[in-house]
């Protein structure tokens, strides 16, 4: 058997710790890197997903930090801006054009039961349009509020709290099947 000359390919160091032609020892911190980035995608991810069901569903809310402009208010955020829109008591007195789209639901989250309807028999009564009645997801409310969708329902949101006796009005987007929403409180006392 022949044996090939020995050439400089021949001499490899011992301290040399590679396994083949092209591959070195690895980088160490290597797997905190994939840790990190695998972290952020994750919490971005989450936040990312928790935004979008904040807006999709009106009973869970959560805010950036920067804003985003929007000025509807969560059912439980407070008005902000106080205008000074005259309260209306009277269905007559209501805009034209914004009577064509008022429409007054009412939900009972008190703990007397059928407020709700005796509140819509008064309003009705009254000239007013209540489109639906219905028992709030909690029943343990102290405090009315009075949700109004836009600016144009303000006026018509304090005469409701002035009908009512108490409550609080909120400018929020949350209730999107009519323009007022009443959400009676423990504050409310059926008249009788």
């Amino acid at each position: 058997m022949s044996t090939a000359p020995r050439d400089r390919f021949d001499d490899v160091p011992h301290d040399l710790t590679r396994v083949g032609a092209h591959r070195g020892p690895a980088p160490r911190g290597r797997a905190w890197v994939v840790f990190a980035w695998a972290a952020l995608a994750t919490g971005l991810l989450v936040a990312v997903g928790l935004f979008t069901l904040s807006r999709v569903d009106s009973r869970f809310s959560i805010e950036l930090p920067f804003g985003s402009g929007d000025s509807a208010a969560a059912p439980g955020a407070s008005s902000s801006a106080v205008d000074e829109s005259p309260a209306i008591t009277e269905p007559g007195s209501v805009d034209p054009a914004i009577a064509e789209t008022l429409r007054i639901s009412i939900l009972n989250a008190s703990a007397t039961d059928d407020a709700q309807d005796a509140l819509a028999t008064k309003l009705k009564d009254a000239g007013w349009t209540v489109s639906g009645t219905a028992d709030a997801d909690e029943r343990d409310s102290k405090a009315t509020v009075v949700y109004y969708s836009g600016k144009e329902y303000e006026g018509v949101a304090k005469g409701m709290v002035k009908i009512l006796g108490t409550g609080s009005i909120r400018l929020s987007s949350a209730f999107p099947g009519a323009p007022i929403t009443i959400a009676l409180g423990d504050d409310y006392k059926l008249a009788g």
